[in-house]
């Protein structure tokens, strides 16, 4: 904009208004109007009205004959579902506003009472989320991070591929013994750490993309080796029981899940090479620059120690509820928050490390669990289930089960995994017998889908993490998640028609 030499035209004395410093604007360039917002804000609320105003639709029938209606409220679910992810995709407002506003138009359109719908922000899922953020923030302000940060880039040196390789197997490494979401929350100031090496600023880079996305999607492909990796593993195999009446055991599961996890995260790396290859191939100095800022760190601190402690003796309770009967009724959430309490109770935190919380992120999960409840309550998601599986009664086997994978991934990276698990799993295990297929090979690739939401933040806990480096926005998110959810397709369909009959799974009922 041009500017000029302005005069004083009046003063205190001189009957004018005060002018302002000499230097002024004559003139200010037009302002582009950004219709984009605008157009995605309407579209939401116009997919909301058409989904809850329109006529009723037709039953659900399953091949039992059962119809499964869709009521008034579930309607109106599915409206408020599409406006949600149209909203949370473009970010036409923050996105934790947008849960605020999932909260709020349950109780407007009466889809479900107020005290239900605002509840499900403070569910023990979004508490677990809470702790795990408070636990990387703890790694964070007492140096952790920079220690763990600058140890690994001493090992795998100043190569950009090297650093996307050992950042993505540190990250599924922790997940087959700790829980994904907590395993975000240590790693992510550590990636920070790493990437202000590469980039003084925090401005986006392909390699920043690369790093940040990259972890949330290993993350998903490492938690479901083990049940130590997610609560979803737990869910799916209760809900096994139940319906087939086998119990699938902790190693049985790690058998045939290890395969197909690992060879995610190798690909993903390949992805992600190819996809945000870094701008630059090397780091010149990395190595001893690390080696420096490490040694200048000096010996770790007691208060180091106390935080590794209290970390690592939460990790040990909540690993100990799937092998021990005597820990099994504690809550994870619960269990989690303990470590919060102590950081501040022994001064490893404080009041302005409190107000530090990235409350958009914690926000975000309580919408998706309101969501997800939501479908699940007013019977949309049993409706949506059945319409869609119903569609591959008369289909080959392996057909039918990429069709519930394909469904489950769709689900997963909309609400929750774990309620995604529980609307999916229960409806195809019932149907799969009708339909000649092996429960197990449904309940495996279900899993496989179910860890990887690679397309929508809430999705998963990593998901939103890993968004908090602002390397990113949610669009760039979904069109990184759209190729690698077609990579996952390919996989579980070449493990379920493959790998895993010759590892001795059945595929076909007997």
């Amino acid at each position: 904009m041009k500017k000029t030499r302005g005069k004083a035209t009046g003063g205190p004395t001189g009957g004018g208004l005060p002018t302002k410093p000499e230097n002024i604007y004559l003139a200010e360039a037009p302002r582009r109007v950004d219709l984009r917002r605008p157009f995605f804000i309407f579209l939401g609320i116009a997919l909301f009205a058409a989904v809850h105003f329109s006529a009723p639709w037709s039953d659900a029938v399953d091949p039992t004959g059962e119809p499964f209606p869709l009521t008034r409220e579930g309607k109106a679910a599915l409206g408020l579902f599409f406006l949600a992810a149209t909203w949370w995709v473009f970010e036409v407002i923050p996105i934790g506003v947008t849960s605020i506003l999932i909260g709020v138009m349950q109780a407007l359109f009466l889809i479900r009472p107020a005290r239900e719908a605002l509840t499900d922000f403070m569910d023990p899922s979004v508490w677990f989320i809470f702790g795990s953020v408070v636990i990387g923030m703890a790694f964070s302000k007492t140096g952790l991070t920079q220690r763990m940060a600058y140890k690994m880039l001493a090992l795998v040196g100043e190569r950009t591929i090297m650093i996307y390789l050992g950042c993505f197997l540190m990250t599924a490494s922790l997940t087959l013994i700790m829980a994904h979401t907590a395993v975000a929350a240590a790693v992510f100031p550590l990636l920070m750490a790493i990437y202000s090496l590469y980039q003084e600023d925090e401005r986006p880079t392909r390699f920043g993309k690369g790093l940040f996305i990259g972890m949330a999607f290993v993350a998903g492909a490492g938690s479901v080796v083990t049940l130590l990796g997610a609560a979803r593993g737990a869910v799916a195999i209760g809900f096994y029981k139940d319906i087939a009446g086998e119990e699938i055991g902790f190693f049985q599961l790690t058998y045939y899940m290890f395969p197909i996890g690992w060879v995610m995260v190798f690909l993903l790396w390949a992805f992600f090479m190819v996809f945000f290859r870094p701008e630059r191939k090397t780091i010149p100095g990395l190595r001893e620059r690390a080696k420096s800022l490490y040694t200048r760190l000096g010996p770790i601190s007691q208060t180091e120690i106390l935080t590794l402690l209290i970390v690592f003796a939460c990790i040990t309770v909540l690993g100990l509820r799937s092998f021990c009967d005597a820990f099994a009724p504690l809550d994870k959430s619960a269990v989690i928050l303990v470590a919060t309490i102590l950081f501040f109770l022994l001064k490893i935190l404080s009041i302005d490390d409190l107000e530090e919380i990235p409350w958009n992120i914690v926000l975000l999960f309580g919408g998706a669990m309101s969501i997800g409840l939501c479908l699940w309550q007013t019977g949309a998601a049993n409706w949506l289930a059945i319409k869609w599986l119903v569609l591959f009664q008369n289909a080959h086997w392996f057909i039918f089960v990429m069709g519930i994978t394909l469904f489950v991934l769709v689900m997963t990276n909309l609400i929750m995994n774990v309620a995604a698990i529980a609307i999916c799993l229960p409806v195809a295990l019932v149907l799969a017998p009708y339909l000649g297929v092996a429960r197990e090979v449904i309940l495996f690739a279900s899993l496989a889908a179910a860890g990887m939401p690679f397309l929508f933040l809430v999705g998963a806990a990593p998901n939103a993490i890993a968004y908090s480096s602002k390397q990113f926005s949610s669009g760039t998110f979904f069109l990184a998640g759209i190729p690698a959810s077609l990579l996952l397709m390919v996989v579980v369909g070449v493990f379920a028609w493959l790998i895993w009959p010759l590892m001795g799974m059945p595929v076909v009922a007997q």
